[in-house]
């Protein structure tokens, strides 16, 4: 029988974990906000925020808000690591599928597919109803301000943040689980959260985080990179037709974020249409403003890639525990 490092669960208990945590998501969806690990994160972060960041004008010098952002954001990484270690050491002695379905229900909270999906379904039947229904449907999912967006724009907003997310909230956490565990996936959505509170360049929320959340960005920036990629490869999969690597790699060039534009601009060109935040990006610019059957079109696509995704880290984590038993 295959056996656990202390602190580290078998192959096969990760590979019941992956399968546990998404059947739970579709099925149940998110625990409450009381007892999610993310929200609580986020907490921790807008309190750390306020002693990071300084007052717009504050006579601090950067270097040492960029030192304070670095300290805080690591430190913080840290506690949260040790804390999923925690549960993962204890239950490392447990029978694999003890492991596996404990791990799984841990590992749920850290991976968001049926509210994503639900969020951005929601802004096309908000659009049905009326513009600002929509308008006010999509600012649940973005921070840009959104009454200036006409209908196209509000679904632009929604595709964009489907497919970014796509990686943030379900191909990125899984991918580090399959790789470090539980601390893994909990790393991972810490410098994700971190990147969304306090990675802005400029004043937001009454603070300046053009150096305070540098090192949160970045990191986020890392542990995202090879995920984003995939997610693009997954998509396109999903899709059933590819597109030429150039196309993309230009595509993905065109957003701020290393990462954000490679699933953007895989939907963008795979439903041949344009996806554009003004004064940020313009994907596939010269293409057609997107419809109310690309959002039903790119949520099937999600679909298929989460599964695909869920169905090959299952099958890779279980191949590897069955070449790990003695013969």
């Amino acid at each position: 029988m295959e056996q656990a490092a202390l602190g580290w669960p078998t192959a096969g208990a990760l590979a019941l974990a992956v399968a546990t945590a998404l059947l739970w998501d579709v099925r149940f969806g998110e625990p409450p906000a009381r007892l999610h690990p993310v929200v609580g994160m986020g907490w921790m972060l807008e309190r750390l925020g306020r002693r990071v960041a300084p007052m717009p004008g504050a006579p601090v010098p950067p270097a040492r808000v960029f030192a304070a952002g670095m300290l805080a954001s690591t430190l913080g990484a840290a506690g949260v690591v040790a804390l999923a270690w925690v549960p993962q050491a204890l239950l490392s002695h447990a029978p694999w599928w003890v492991q596996g379905l404990a791990l799984g229900l841990l590992l749920k909270p850290l991976l968001a597919w049926r509210m994503l999906r639900e969020e951005v379904a929601a802004v096309e039947a908000a659009l049905a109803r009326g513009l600002q229904a929509g308008r006010t449907q999509v600012a649940r999912l973005v921070s840009r301000d959104v009454q200036a967006l006409d209908e196209a724009g509000v679904r632009q907003a929604a595709l964009s943040t489907l497919a970014e997310n796509l990686n943030d909230s379900v191909v990125a956490p899984l991918f580090w689980f399959a790789l470090a565990g539980l601390p893994g996936a909990a790393l991972y959505r810490w410098a994700n959260t971190a990147d969304a509170m306090w990675g802005y360049r400029g004043v937001r929320g009454g603070r300046d985080w053009t150096f305070a959340g540098r090192w949160a960005a970045r990191a986020d920036d890392a542990l995202s990179w090879l995920p984003a990629r995939l997610t693009a490869v997954l998509l396109l999969a999903a899709s059933g037709r590819s597109v030429p690597w150039r196309a993309l790699r230009a595509q993905a060039r065109r957003t701020p974020s290393p990462n954000g534009g490679w699933p953007m601009g895989a939907l963008a060109l795979r439903l041949g249409v344009r996806l554009v935040k003004p004064g940020v990006y313009a994907l596939n610019e010269a293409a057609r403003l997107p419809q109310p059957v690309d959002t039903a079109r790119a949520l099937a696509w999600c679909d298929r890639a989460v599964a695909g995704w869920g169905a090959l880290l299952v099958a890779g984590l279980a191949g590897v525990a069955m070449l790990g038993r003695p013969s």
